[in-house]
Order: C-alpha cells, then sequence, then structure tokens
C-alpha cells in the first residue's frame, strides 16, 4: 500500500536542535514567516477582508522545530512583531502546517484530532481559519513569484496522487 498526503513526513529534527530554537528569541523566525508569507502568498491574500484582523497579534508554533513567530496583519501585508504577545496562538508540528498550507487536511480535522491547537482569542482563531477557507490554493499560486506557485501545486498534485 502506498502512502497517503496524509502521511506526509518531514524530516526528523534531532530534539536538541528543537530545544535550541525555543531558546532563542522569536524576532528572527517572526521576521523570516512575515516575509516568506509577503512574498509567496500576499498578493494571493490581500483582496480579503482582513479588516476584522489588522492590528490584533497572532503566534504561530511549530511544535516540533520549537519555533515561535509573531506578526500582525496590516494594509501592506504580515509585520513580525518584537515581542511575544499574542491575541491568538496556533501550535501544530511542521507537517500539519504543510498539510494545512497545501490544503491536504481540514483545519477542523486537526482541531478535533487535537493536532492543531488555538488559544486565547479563539473567536478571532475562528475567524482566520473562515477566512482562510475561502482562499483557492490555485488563485494564491498564480499570485505567486516566479515558477513557486506551479512546484506549489504540482507538489500537492503528487501527494495526493499517492
Amino acid at each position: 500500500m502506498q502512502p497517503t498526503a496524509r502521511d506526509m513526513k518531514l524530516p526528523a529534527i534531532p530534539p536538541f536542535l528543537a530545544g535550541l530554537h525555543a531558546r532563542l528569541p522569536a524576532l528572527p523566525f517572526s521576521a523570516a514567516l512575515a516575509g516568506a508569507l509577503n512574498l509567496a502568498a500576499w498578493r494571493g491574500l490581500r483582496e480579503l477582508d482582513w479588516s476584522t484582523m489588522r492590528g490584533r497579534r497572532f503566534g504561530v508554533h511549530v511544535r516540533d522545530l520549537g519555533l515561535r513567530a509573531y506578526f500582525t496583519v496590516g494594509h501592506d501585508g504580515f509585520a513580525a512583531q518584537v515581542n511575544d504577545i499574542a491575541d491568538v496562538t496556533f501550535t501544530a508540528t511542521a507537517a500539519d502546517f504543510a498539510r494545512l498550507a497545501l490544503r491536504l487536511e481540514d483545519p477542523d480535522t486537526l482541531f478535533f484530532n487535537r493536532r492543531l491547537v488555538i488559544e486565547g482569542d479563539t473567536d478571532l482563531g475562528l475567524m482566520v481559519k473562515n477566512l482562510l477557507d475561502t482562499v483557492e490554493l490555485e488563485a494564491v499560486a498564480r499570485a505567486m513569484p516566479l515558477a513557486s506557485g506551479g512546484l506549489l501545486l504540482d507538489l500537492r498534485r503528487r501527494l495526493l496522487r499517492n
């Protein structure tokens, strides 16, 4: 039996490395994540109604990597935060965040299986989820720079075939 998209595995991160990341300040990863989201996805996401989320603080914790990022959403995209204060925080493994981004797994399924944890203002978390549910991956991929959107869709197709 061939593995399915649900079985998609990322390389294991040595525990000592994840522990090291957990001791580092969040700003470098926050800046990297905000920059990557702006570069890769903002053109495809900027037309969404972010009005109720502007100025709110979001946290993303990648449990298995020990990484934490904090950012806000503004008119020009995502902006890294210098502190670790969030109105709502989403926590999952790197593989589960990848599954969400590739639309291989539904956020509700991950949430009810306790693989996606939402802490803080859960109403805000639900607003984010509902907003992102309206986005078509193909539309975001078309807006991505260079050939990255095509590569993203090709990866998704390959994983769904398996």
